[in-house]
C-alpha cells in the first residue's frame, strides 16, 4: 500500500487528478463469496448512474468503452486493450474525504488502509501477498472526491481479484486489535508527508484558506487531533453506509470484453446486495474570504523560498463544460511546458526565476482550483518575483493569445489524451475520476473536440473571469522560524 497520492500536496498542485491530461504463477485462493444482506435503512436518495443495464458501446474502434450496469447498482466501465494478456481492475467508491462527517476528517483515508486488514476468508494483510503471489501489483489511494483500490493481473488471475475485492467490499472485518494500531500508522504518515515536509504546510494553510468553508479546505489525510480521535465504530459505520455496490463503480481496462466480464460481474458482485440506497452527495457551499488573502509560512527546513498563487475557479463540467477546456489551454499557454509564456519570460529572458508554471485541477464535484508557482533566482526577492508574475498575467489578459498560440496548446493536450490510452492504469484513473466526480463517458470520449473548439477569446474571457484576486490566495514559503 505504497504511493498514496492522496494525502499529500505538492508545492505545484493540489492533489486532484485532471480526468483526461493528467493522467494512467501461484493457485488460485478458493474463496466462498457471501452476499451482504442487510436489513434497508433509510437515507437519500439519488441516482448514481446513466449505464444501460444491457452492454452499450461507446464511440467507435479498437478500445472504445463499453458500459453495463448490474442488478445492484454498480456500474461497469470496460476497455478493451488486447496487445496483452494483462487487466487492470479496479473499484471506485464516490466518496472521498469531502463526504466525511464534521469532526472525523481521515476517515476516509482511514478506511482505505482499513481494507487491507481482512475479511472472513482472508486474514489481514493476505489480499496483497496473494496478489504478489501471482505476479501481480495492488494499491489504493483516497482523494477529496473518490477512493480507489485497484490490481494489475494476468488476464486468468482476474477472477482471483474479482473474488476477493468482492469479498472486502461486503466481508471486512474491523476489530480494535487490528484498527487502533493503524491509526497510528496513519498519524505517522502525517507527520512524515505534511509535518515534516514544509511545503505541505504551506499547501495545507493555503487550502484552509481558499476553502474556508467548503470541506475541501480539509486535508484528505486528516487532522491529527481528529484522526487521533477515530474509532473502530467510526470506521465500520463509514463502511456500512458508503462501501455498498450501489455506489461504486467497477472498471476493467485489458484483454477482456464487456461480454467476457459481464458473468464474473455477476458471479462476483451482482450477488452483493446493497445495505444502503445511494447516498446524496452535499457539500456545504464554498464561502471565500471575498478578497485577496496572503499566506506566510517560514521555516528553518526550507532551502528554496517558493511563490504561490491559487485561484477558485470552474471545475470541468461547469458552466456545459465550456469553462474546463478554456481554463486547461489557459494552464499551458501560462505554463505547461518550456515555451510557455512564464517560464519563456521569467526563466529564460528575465532570469528573475528558476522555474515559473501554472496548471489547472478541474477534476472536482465542486470548484476547480487554478494555481500559478514561481521559485526565485538566488537574491532575487518574493515581492519583486509576485510583482513580475502580476505584469505576466496582465500582458496575457491585454495583449491577448494568438490562434497559432492556442493550437499549440490544444494540440500538446490532445497528444497527451493520445498518449494516455497506451496504459491501461492510466485510462482506467482518466474514466473513474470523472465517473466519480460527476461526469459521463461521452466527456471523457468528447474532451478532444471541446479543446479544439477552444478559441483565443475563449482563453482571456476565462482569465478575465476566473483570475480574480478576490478568489485566490497567495502563499510565500521562507527560510527561517515562523513567528
Amino acid at each position: 500500500m505504497t504511493d498514496r497520492e492522496k494525502t499529500g500536496l505538492s508545492f505545484v498542485a493540489r492533489a486532484r487528478v485532471k480526468p483526461v491530461l493528467a493522467l494512467f504463477a501461484a493457485g488460485l485462493l478458493s474463496l466462498l463469496v457471501v452476499a451482504c444482506s442487510e436489513e434497508e435503512q433509510e437515507t437519500e436518495t439519488g441516482s448514481n448512474t446513466e449505464l444501460s443495464t444491457e452492454p452499450v458501446i461507446h464511440g467507435e474502434g479498437p478500445g472504445s468503452p463499453e458500459t453495463f450496469e448490474l442488478a445492484n447498482g454498480m456500474s461497469v466501465v470496460v476497455i478493451p486493450d488486447r496487445r496483452a494478456p494483462v487487466v487492470t481492475h479496479m473499484v471506485w467508491y464516490r466518496v472521498g474525504a469531502a463526504d466525511e462527517p464534521v469532526g472525523m476528517s481521515g476517515v476516509a483515508h482511514f478506511l482505505e488502509h482499513l481494507m487491507f486488514k481482512g475479511t472472513k476468508t482472508i486474514a489481514p494483510g493476505e489480499l496483497s501477498r496473494i496478489v504478489a503471489r501471482n505476479g501481480g501489483q495492488d494499491n489504493a489511494f483516497t482523494s477529496q472526491d473518490y477512493t480507489a483500490y485497484y490490481q494489475r493481473v494476468a488476464i486468468d488471475r482476474l477472477p482471483l481479484v474479482m473474488e476477493m475485492e468482492a469479498d472486502r467490499m461486503c466481508n471486512l472485518i474491523l476489530t480494535d486489535a487490528e484498527v487502533l494500531p493503524e491509526r497510528d500508522v496513519v498519524l505517522e504518515e502525517r507527520r512524515m508527508r505534511i509535518e515534516n515536509n514544509p511545503r505541505s504546510i504551506l499547501s495545507e494553510k493555503m487550502d484552509q484558506a481558499l476553502f474556508p468553508v467548503h470541506p475541501y479546505g480539509t486535508p484528505v489525510i486528516g487532522w491529527a487531533e481528529e484522526i487521533a480521535a477515530l474509532s473502530t465504530q467510526n470506521a465500520i459505520a463509514y463502511y456500512d453506509r458508503f462501501y455498498t455496490p450501489n455506489n461504486a463503480i467497477l472498471i476493467v481496462a485489458g484483454d477482456i470484453s464487456a461480454a467476457e466480464l459481464r458473468p464474473l460481474a455477476e458471479k462476483y458482485y451482482g450477488v452483493i446486495e446493497p445495505r444502503m440506497e445511494t447516498p446524496i452527495r452535499v457539500r456545504e457551499t464554498n464561502q471565500g474570504a471575498g478578497e485577496a488573502v496572503r499566506v506566510t509560512y517560514a521555516d528553518a527546513r526550507v532551502q528554496q523560498p517558493v511563490l504561490q498563487r491559487v485561484y477558485r475557479v470552474p471545475n470541468y463540467l461547469a458552466n456545459e463544460r465550456k469553462d474546463g477546456p478554456a481554463l486547461e489551454v489557459m494552464a499551458t499557454l501560462l505554463g505547461g511546458s518550456a515555451i510557455s509564456r512564464l517560464y519563456r519570460n521569467m526563466v529564460v529572458e528575465k532570469q528573475i526565476a528558476t522555474s515559473a508554471g501554472a496548471y489547472y485541477s478541474g477534476a472536482a464535484m465542486d470548484e476547480g482550483t487554478f494555481g500559478l508557482y514561481a521559485i526565485p533566482t538566488q537574491g532575487q526577492s518574493l515581492e519583486d518575483l509576485e510583482a513580475a508574475l502580476d505584469a505576466e498575467l496582465a500582458a496575457f489578459i491585454e495583449a491577448g493569445v494568438t490562434e497559432k498560440e492556442v493550437a499549440h496548446a490544444v494540440n500538446l493536450l490532445i497528444a497527451s489524451a493520445i498518449y494516455a490510452r497506451d496504459d491501461q492504469e492510466q485510462m482506467t484513473r482518466i474514466y473513474g475520476v470523472t465517473l466519480t466526480t460527476g461526469g459521463t463517458v461521452a466527456d471523457v470520449l468528447e474532451w478532444p473536440d471541446r479543446l479544439r473548439a477552444v478559441t483565443p477569446a475563449d482563453v482571456v474571457e476565462a482569465a478575465r473571469r476566473h483570475l480574480l484576486l478576490d478568489h485566490s490566495v497567495t502563499g510565500l514559503l521562507l527560510p527561517g522560524r515562523e513567528f
